[in-house]
């Protein structure tokens, strides 16, 4: 096997977490050319990674279905031996299946499915014998690989590190308190309630998107004797990950900054509101913390990727986590 695609057009996280395949491919065959297919934003996680040969973007914000086959044409031309489809849904099904390529995998969740070469059951559920999302993954490339997963990597040059090393200055923990779904989203008030809890020479960082940048920015004034950075929309994706990386602790919720953390092996306290680490998605990392409310709640978990309101109207999963909770993980390394 000489050249391979593999397709993961979903969100940034679900894109960390496939790196694993690359690593695994990799070790498989030292002298693959691997291309990779993200949706476009997503792009820069692979900017100078050492194992990507090309990385196509599928722009679906804009005519999304022309390009779409604009990008069939054009991966036919590169006549792959294998296209990894690790999306589940029918437009990258369409795409793989038409690729051209002698060998064409992914999850059997679809009626396109059926024309794969391979196709393969894809398990999820929330019992205590959950496949984490890595290893639900792995099932698309164990038949050359082995069962076993590699852990999900990023990658960041000198440059990059460079271009941060003045925010480097420990101790420092960072903070990405955003979700696209509120019910996974750690509630504001929460967070200031635990970050006038911390020691005062601990510098903070606060992580995320451009359209984070205004709820970092409510929470920030709070936090009265406390030396804290709104980074939110203002680093890279890799500047993010490096800074993470030598930080004392970072705190996320179930979300992308969770994943990033998985991916440079940083510390982090994972913060689970309305889903639960048994989904799959949980954190990786040789230093991890999960951070859930203590009670039995019977709505929990109420969704697998978070809802706009909480149903019940009242948020408990979330406003119940105390912040002695959030608090341990941090104290016990100062």
């Amino acid at each position: 096997m000489k050249k391979m695609l593999l397709i993961q057009t979903a969100f940034i996280g679900d894109v960390v977490l496939a790196t694993a395949l690359l690593e695994k491919i990799k070790l498989t065959y030292p002298e693959i050319k691997l291309h990779i297919l993200v949706r476009k934003g997503n792009e820069s996680l692979f900017d100078n990674h050492p194992y990507i040969q090309k990385v196509w973007i599928w722009n679906k914000r804009q005519s999304k279905y022309r390009n779409l086959f604009k990008l069939l044409f054009q991966i036919r031309n590169e006549k792959f031996d294998a296209v990894i489809n690790v999306q589940r849904y029918a437009a990258t099904a369409f795409l793989t299946v038409l690729s051209g390529a002698k060998e064409t995998v992914g999850f059997n969740t679809h009626i396109l499915s059926k024309f794969y070469t391979i196709a393969i059951q894809h398990q999820f559920n929330n019992t205590d014998k959950t496949l984490h999302e890595i290893e639900r993954n792995q099932q698309l490339i164990a038949h050359f690989t082995g069962n076993e997963p590699a852990m999900p990597k990023l990658y960041y040059n000198q440059t990059v590190l460079a271009s941060i090393q003045h925010l480097i200055q420990p101790p420092y923990i960072c903070v990405a308190p955003a979700s696209v779904w509120f019910t996974k989203q750690f509630p504001a008030e929460k967070w200031v309630e635990f970050l006038q809890k911390i020691p005062d020479d601990l510098l903070v960082y606060f992580l995320g998107g451009p359209s984070d940048f205004d709820l970092c920015s409510q929470i920030a004034p709070q936090l009265a004797n406390k030396h804290v950075v709104n980074l939110a929309g203002q680093i890279s994706f890799l500047q993010s990950a490096a800074l993470m990386q030598h930080a004392v602790m970072n705190y996320v919720n179930d979300s992308a900054p969770m994943h990033f953390a998985s991916a440079v092996n940083a510390p982090v306290a994972a913060i689970f509101c309305s889903t639960i680490p048994n989904f799959g998605y949980g954190p990786l990392s040789t230093e991890k913390y999960i951070i859930e409310v203590n009670e039995k709640l019977n709505c929990r978990p109420c969704g697998l990727h978070g809802k706009k309101a909480c149903p019940q109207k009242h948020f408990h999963c979330a406003l119940h986590i105390q912040p002695e909770q959030l608090l341990q993980p941090l104290l016990q390394k100062l």
